[in-house]
């Protein structure tokens, strides 16, 4: 499957984060039963990452280059664009598919 982008509300359009670029996201991950695995909006920190060079896992190094700035989406990502068959334990089960709502809130 890879990764599937539904948006929520569109970004402006303009800026898409490039390979290697910053970006600083706020994000909730939970499993396909519902189950919440990490928010960045708990800790009320956005995450901020280098994208696309494999610092997180395929599906948002393949997914966020595509939003523009200030898009919500949610991403759902395959357990191969995912953790795949090791999981993460004792969070993240093996063979996982994982929703993730996520906003693009800078590109640095």
């Amino acid at each position: 499957m890879g990764v599937e982008i539904e948006t929520l509300q569109e970004g402006d359009g303009v800026n898409f984060p490039q390979i290697g670029d910053k970006v600083t996201i706020h994000y909730v991950g939970t499993l396909t039963n519902g189950n919440k695995f990490d928010s960045s909006r708990d800790r009320k920190e956005p995450f901020t990452t280098v994208i696309g060079k494999g610092k997180v896992i395929k599906g948002w190094d393949q997914a966020v280059p595509q939003l523009s700035l200030g898009q919500k989406a949610v991403l759902t990502c395959s357990p191969d664009f995912a953790y795949g068959p090791r999981g993460y334990p004792p969070i993240i089960p093996p063979n996982s598919t994982l929703i993730f709502e996520v906003e693009l809130l800078k590109i640095n």
